[in-house]
C-alpha cells in the first residue's frame, strides 16, 4: 500500500482541522445596477470566490456554492448548486459555474438583463461553504450546501454551516416522530430536515390564512412568497439544538438567514450597505474583499440570527436566549487568519506570557540560548515572545548599569550595550519531500525530513535552543520530526514552549479533536497513574461515565468524569511524562515543553474564554456526554471488551 508524500502525512497527522467556512452574499439591486458600477454582472459571484479563498485555511476537503434568481419564470430554474472535493474545489466549482457561460455570444454575455433572464448562477443571492470533515464522512454527498426541493418556491431550502451538532440522536427522534426519513444519519441532512419540516408548516400556515382572506392559488403563491418570516422556522427548530454552530440558509422564494449558537462558540461576521449584505467566518475576510474598515464589519452575537427578506429587508434579531459566553478560544490560537487586528494583538500576547517559565527553562542564560519557532502559524506569538525577551533584557541593561553607579567604564558599557536576544529561523519545513512511499520504516524515516534546520544558527554543546508553537495536541510532529531534527545543532537543552495550554479533552463543536487516545496529554496522564499503582483511578473513572450514559433523565446535569484522570498530577509532572514519550536514547540534548497556563490564556484572549479543550469545562451538556462517551470508548478499545471487567482483571493482577 502506498502513501502520500511524507510531508503531506505528517503535517495532516498533527495539524488541527476546522470544521467548516461559510460565506454568504445578497445583492440588493438588480444586476444591471452592477453592471453599470462595477463594470460586471458577475459582481457578486466574483466578490464570493475572494470570500472562500480567503477562508481557504477554514476547509481543504471540499467546497460548494449555491445560487437562487428571484424573478425566474415558471418552468425555468432559480436554484443552482456545485460542489466539488479535495484542495482545488474552490477553483474547480467557480470554473464549472464559468464553463456555462463560454458559448454565450459576447453581446448577451455582457447584458446583464439577458443573464438574470437566461444564464445559470446569475441571480441575487449567493451562498458558499468550504469543509473540512471531523465526522469521519467524506464524499460529494456530504459537501454543503445541502439542498432540499419542493414544486413551491417558498418550500425550497438550500443549507450550509460550520457546525457539530452533540445531540443529533435527539434531533433524529424529534423529526422521524413526525414521519420524516432522513436519508442520511448525519447532523447537516438531519437539520435540514428539520428546517426544512419547520419551513412546510409556516408555508401551509400562511396558505391557510390568505385562503381565508379569499385570495386564489397564484395570489396566495406571490402572497406567501413575499410575506414570509423565517423567525418562527429558526426559533423553533434552534430551540432544540445543542453545539457550536453558523448555520446559513436560503429558500427557493429568495428568504435568507445566518444564525449564530447562543454560546457563541463559532464565529459569524457581516456587513451591510444599501447595495449588499455579506456574511462569513471571519471579520477580515470581508473587510478586505469588501475594502471596508474592521468597525464597518459587525460581529453577530450570541443566539442572534440574520434575515434578509425576499424584497432585500435586511435585520437582525435575538432568537435564542443568550447563554454563558464561550467563544472558541482555539479561533484566536490557531484557526482565525493572523490578518485581524485584534488576534494579532492576542496572538503576540500569548507569546509575551510564556517569556517568565521560558526564561527559568533555560536558567536565565539568555546569553548562550537561541530563539526561534515552528513554521508557520506560530509566528506571531514568536514575534510577542521577542518583544516581552527584550524588555525583559531592557530591565537587565538598566540594573546592570545601576549597579555601576549608573557609569560603568566604557567597555563594560560596551558589553552590557551589546547584550542581545539571539533570534534565528532554525527549521523550515521541506516541502520538496513529495515522493511516494511505503509503510514502515522507510515512511518514517521520510517523515523525520519534513522539517529541515539552518547548519551553524547556535553553537554546538553550548547553546540552549528554544523554539515555540501555538499548540501542542498529539505529538505525532514532534517526536517523529522536529525534535529529531533540531537535535542535530546539538543544543545542550531543546526547549518546546506551546503558546496554549496542554490540549486534555476532546472537542464536539467543530474541530477534529474526538478521539483521547491520540492527545499526547491524555497518554502521559495515563501513564502516570500505571506508574504510580493508580490504575483504579481509570477504573473508576470507567464505571462512573458509564453510569452517566445509563441515565434516562436527560435533563439531569452530567459530569465531566475525565478530570479525575488528570487530577492526581501537576500540569509540570505532565509535560515530563510527555517528554518521555516523546523522546528516545537517540535524543543527546535535554528537552523541556514549556506550556501556556490557564491564566495567559484568558488574559491574552478576554473575549473568547472557550477553553474546554483545556479545562474540560463544556459549556453544553452534549459536550460533557461527548467527553465521557470518548473515555468509555477508549477504555474498551484498549481493553478489548465492552463490559470493563477486562479493565478490572487488569488492575487486580498489577496491584
Amino acid at each position: 500500500m502506498y502513501f502520500c508524500a511524507a510531508f503531506d502525512n505528517i503535517r495532516r497527522m498533527e495539524e488541527i482541522k476546522h470544521e467548516c467556512g461559510i460565506a454568504m452574499i445578497r445583492l440588493l439591486k438588480p444586476l444591471e445596477y452592477y453592471h453599470e458600477k462595477y463594470g460586471m454582472w458577475t459582481y457578486a459571484l466574483s466578490k464570493l470566490y475572494l470570500l472562500m479563498e480567503k477562508q481557504h485555511n477554514r476547509g481543504q476537503e471540499g467546497a460548494g456554492l449555491a445560487c437562487v434568481k428571484l424573478n425566474a419564470r415558471p418552468g425555468e430554474e432559480y436554484m443552482f448548486r456545485e460542489r466539488a472535493v479535495g484542495t482545488g474545489a474552490i477553483t474547480e466549482i467557480f470554473n464549472a459555474v464559468y464553463r456555462y457561460y463560454k458559448g454565450v455570444a459576447g453581446r448577451q454575455l455582457n447584458d446583464p438583463q439577458f443573464a438574470g433572464g437566461n444564464l445559470p448562477f446569475a441571480g441575487e443571492l449567493y451562498m458558499g461553504h468550504l469543509r473540512y470533515s471531523t465526522t469521519g464522512k467524506s464524499g460529494l454527498s456530504y459537501i454543503h450546501p445541502f439542498l432540499r426541493r419542493n414544486n413551491w418556491k417558498a418550500r425550497n431550502l438550500v443549507l450550509c454551516g460550520n457546525f457539530n451538532m452533540t445531540n443529533v440522536a435527539q434531533i433524529f427522534h424529534e423529526i422521524t416522530a413526525t414521519g420524516q426519513h432522513p436519508r442520511h444519519y448525519a447532523d447537516t441532512y438531519i437539520v435540514l430536515e428539520q428546517l426544512g419540516h419547520r419551513l412546510d408548516r409556516e408555508v401551509e400556515h400562511l396558505y391557510r390564512k390568505y385562503e381565508a382572506e379569499g385570495l386564489n392559488s397564484l395570489d396566495i403563491t406571490r402572497a406567501i412568497e413575499t410575506n414570509i418570516d423565517l423567525t418562527n422556522v429558526i426559533e423553533k427548530a434552534a430551540s432544540s439544538w445543542d453545539g457550536g454552530y453558523v448555520i446559513c440558509g436560503i429558500t427557493g422564494s429568495g428568504e435568507a438567514f445566518v444564525i449564530r449558537d447562543p454560546w457563541g462558540i463559532r464565529t459569524a461576521f457581516y456587513y451591510a450597505d444599501e447595495d449588499i449584505v455579506v456574511a462569513a467566518s471571519e471579520r477580515p475576510v470581508i473587510q478586505t474583499v469588501m475594502d471596508v474598515p474592521a468597525e464597518k464589519v459587525r460581529e453577530l452575537q450570541r443566539g442572534e440570527a440574520m434575515f434578509i427578506s425576499r424584497k432585500g429587508g435586511f435585520r437582525t434579531a435575538q432568537v435564542l436566549e443568550p447563554q454563558k459566553l464561550s467563544a472558541c478560544s482555539f479561533e484566536r490560537i490557531y484557526f482565525s487568519r493572523g490578518s485581524d487586528a485584534e488576534i494579532y494583538r492576542e496572538r503576540k500576547k500569548l507569546g509575551t506570557n510564556l517569556v517568565e517559565p521560558i526564561l527559568k527553562a533555560v536558567d536565565y542564560d539568555l546569553e548562550h540560548t537561541v530563539f526561534s519557532f515552528i513554521p508557520n502559524t506560530a509566528e506571531v506569538a514568536y514575534h510577542g515572545m521577542l518583544e516581552g525577551l527584550n524588555r525583559h533584557l531592557d530591565r537587565t541593561r538598566m540594573q546592570l548599569i545601576m549597579e555601576k553607579g549608573g557609569t560603568p567604564e566604557a567597555g563594560e558599557l560596551n558589553r552590557i550595550l551589546s547584550m542581545h536576544i539571539r533570534s534565528e529561523k532554525v527549521a523550515l519545513k521541506d516541502i520538496k519531500l513529495r515522493t511516494f512511499i511505503t509503510e514502515g520504516h522507510s515512511r518514517n524515516d521520510l517523515a523525520a525530513h519534513v522539517y529541515d534546520i539552518t547548519y551553524g544558527s547556535l553553537v554546538p554543546d553550548e547553546d540552549n535552543l528554544v523554539v515555540i508553537d501555538d499548540s501542542i495536541v498529539r505529538g505525532t510532529t514532534l517526536k517523529q520530526s522536529i525534535i529529531r531534527i533540531l537535535d542535530r545543532l546539538r543544543p545542550k537543552k531543546i526547549v518546546i514552549v506551546s503558546s496554549s495550554p496542554q490540549v486534555r479533552y476532546p472537542d464536539c463543536y467543530g474541530i477534529d479533536m474526538s478521539s483521547l487516545s491520540e492527545f499526547i496529554a491524555f497518554k502521559a496522564a495515563i501513564e502516570l497513574l500505571k506508574d504510580r499503582g493508580m490504575e483504579n483511578v481509570i477504573t473508576e473513572t470507567y464505571h462512573k461515565a458509564r453510569k452517566q450514559t445509563q441515565q434516562k433523565n436527560l435533563s439531569a446535569a452530567p459530569v465531566n468524569c475525565v478530570k479525575k484522570i488528570y487530577a492526581p498530577f501537576t500540569g509540570e509532572e505532565i509535560s515530563a511524562k510527555m517528554v518521555e514519550l516523546l523522546t528516545g536514547d537517540d535524543i543527546r540534548a535535554r528537552v523541556e515543553i514549556v506550556y501556556q497556563d490557564m491564566d495567559g490564556l484568558h488574559a491574552a484572549c478576554p473575549g473568547h474564554p472557550g477553553d474546554w479543550y483545556f479545562s474540560g469545562d463544556y459549556p453544553t451538556p452534549g459536550g460533557i456526554r461527548m467527553v465521557n462517551n470518548a473515555f468509555i470508548r477508549y477504555v474498551e478499545e484498549e481493553y478489548g471488551r465492552d463490559d470493563g471487567q477486562a479493565l478490572n482483571k487488569s488492575v487486580v493482577s498489577s496491584q
